[in-house]
């Protein structure tokens, strides 16, 4: 088990260097970024929910889509991993900066920096389990394009059909925890159908897969930069060994 465990170690060690800096940076600011606007409803109708973080979620899934075919789908759910370390320790300082009592009345900042706990909970769990479905089915669907895996299409594929499930299931396990489970207890009985879930789920994936389509071929061209760099190439002849 140590064995196995420094291995660990010393592969995520090699993995972080190798992975360019400004895609770890933007991928932990967009996480971090989410979670703060998700305070904000920007839309709300009886079949669709958005909050701000819809805003910035794209750029969340489009490095995890590039990360995942330069690196491959375990290195993108450990960036995931830490992304979301460090936003719940983002998120630890904001609640404690919020209960540190002052003369002026800050009030309504230390309502949206401290954040609900649960919320909290909903958006972590709801992330995670889509992060790991996503670098999972973009790489499985790679793989059927045996001929010309580093193709536009392949490359269309893979983001467009990953990105709409793994981001329709982190709405769906988010809206579920936070309006089926835990608001009914702790918002006075205020809650959701689990249509109205699926349907807000359904329609905010489709509208994150519209931003994703738009913003992907600047992804396309940064993995084929990569590639003439020889970006990931120690990570890759490590993995492979």
């Amino acid at each position: 088990m140590k064995q196995r465990l420094k291995a660990v170690w010393a592969d995520t060690r090699l993995l972080f260097r190798s992975i360019p800096s400004i895609v770890t940076a933007l991928f932990t600011i967009s996480v971090v970024a989410m979670n703060i606007l998700a305070n904000k409803t920007i839309y709300q109708s009886d079949l669709l929910a958005l909050d701000g973080g819809i805003l910035i979620s794209w750029l969340s899934f489009l490095c995890m889509d590039i990360v995942t075919k330069a690196f491959g789908p375990k290195a993108a759910t450990k960036l995931s991993v830490f992304a979301i370390g460090v936003n719940l320790l983002v998120c630890l300082i904001f609640f404690l900066v919020s209960i540190i009592p002052t003369e002026t009345d800050y009030s309504a900042f230390n309502t949206i920096i401290g954040g609900t706990w649960f919320i909290l909970l909903s958006s972590t769990i709801a992330f995670l389990s889509s992060a790991v479905l996503n670098n999972f089915l973009n790489w499985s669907i790679g793989r059927l394009f045996r001929k010309n895996p580093d193709g536009k299409l392949a490359y269309a594929a893979r983001c467009y059909i990953s990105t709409f499930i793994g981001q329709f299931f982190d709405n769906f396990v988010f809206s579920v925890f936070t309006f089926m489970i835990f608001a009914p207890i702790f918002w006075d009985g205020f809650s959701w159908t689990l249509l109205q879930c699926f349907t807000c789920s359904l329609l905010g994936a489709g509208l994150e897969l519209l931003m994703e389509i738009v913003f992907s071929p600047l992804g396309y061209l940064v993995l084929k930069q990569w590639k003439r760099d020889g970006v990931g190439q120690a990570y890759r002849k490590e993995e492979s060994i």
